[in-house]
């Protein structure tokens, strides 16, 4: 009979989240390229080795038992670690991590990291470079969860998140603004909460996976809201008149000079500022590879964060 090393394999695993993915045996099947009878056999080949039943066959959806989900939630992470433990290896080697992953806060100058990723590829490194688009506490949770290597435009105080370091990127100033046909543009100011809150008001959606990361900014109770999926799409949002909010000046700056937006003051302060840090793991024990490194050190350069927290030209 075969051991559960023998049938343990990150093959094995594939199989069972595909009889999950798609709720049966032969859906599986028709994914893999198998016959059902294939996919069965393997299964119960996991299933003997195992010595428990990893699906419950009672319905005619394929379900996992409890000793299923864990066998998937513990293949999980250990290929997680296969992945780790071959990236290490291969920064032994070179000093490049396998891959980068670099969360950038959508508030920030989209062109700007474009720029830094183009002189990044100038270096022929060996690294594979990923960017990820996150907004409010999406931006750190990437990092502190792992999905990401460093954060760029993250709310944190320094040394009060274990593992991890940061250092300030500056301070990002937002205004109110609505566009000029919408009614806000014509009320008395300072506008009051009781007026403020009849109107809708346009919000960027939280990146944040754990609903206890996310984060909320200058929405009254009761108030209703249109939740965009990024800074740019607010903008628009506001422009057609939709609704109302803050945007970063540097964004909104080209608008207001134009007449297509117009800023407003609120009776809560028509201007917010945000004071923005970046943060990277500190816990390898390898110590920083290569491409962080680089990152790290044009982070360093004050015209650099600057550019980050500017955006001049309009989309």
């Amino acid at each position: 009979m075969a051991t559960p090393r023998d049938v343990l394999t990150p093959d094995a695993f594939g199989l069972v989240q595909a009889v999950v993915d798609h709720g049966s045996f032969a859906g599986a099947a028709r994914e893999l390229g198998l016959v059902p009878s294939a996919v069965t056999y393997r299964i119960r080949q996991l299933e003997d080795a195992l010595d428990v039943l990893l699906f419950d066959r009672s319905s005619r959806q394929a379900r996992l038992t409890a000793a299923g989900n864990e066998l998937l939630c513990a293949g999980q992470q250990l290929l997680q670690d296969i992945d780790a433990m071959a990236h290490r290896v291969r920064r032994v080697a070179t000093g490049w991590e396998a891959e980068f992953t670099v969360a950038v806060d959508n508030a920030l100058s989209g062109s700007t990291v474009m720029e830094l990723a183009e002189s990044f590829y100038g270096l022929e490194p060996t690294t594979r470079l990923r960017l990820r688009d996150e907004a409010l506490g999406g931006t750190l949770e990437a990092l502190t969860a792992g999905r990401a290597d460093l954060a760029l435009g993250v709310l944190v105080e320094p040394g009060t998140t274990p593992g991890i370091s940061s250092h300030e990127l500056g301070d990002l100033c937002f205004v109110f603004a609505v566009a000029p046909h919408h009614p806000l543009a014509r009320v008395e100011e300072p506008i009051a909460d009781e007026v403020l809150i009849r109107h809708r008001a346009v919000a960027v959606s939280d990146s944040a996976q754990q609903r206890s990361n996310a984060l909320t900014y200058g929405l009254l109770a009761g108030q209703d809201v249109l939740t965009v999926p990024s800074m740019r799409a607010k903008l628009d949002a506001q422009l057609r008149g939709l609704g109302g909010g803050f945007l970063p000046e540097p964004l909104v700056r080209p608008y207001l000079e134009a007449g297509r937006l117009v800023a407003r003051e609120i009776q809560r302060g028509s201007r917010r500022t945000i004071r923005l840090s970046y943060a990277w793991h500190n816990a390898s024990a390898l110590g920083p590879g290569r491409a962080l490194q680089w990152w790290l050190a044009q982070l360093e350069s004050a015209t650099t964060r600057a550019a980050l927290l500017e955006r001049h030209r309009p989309g």
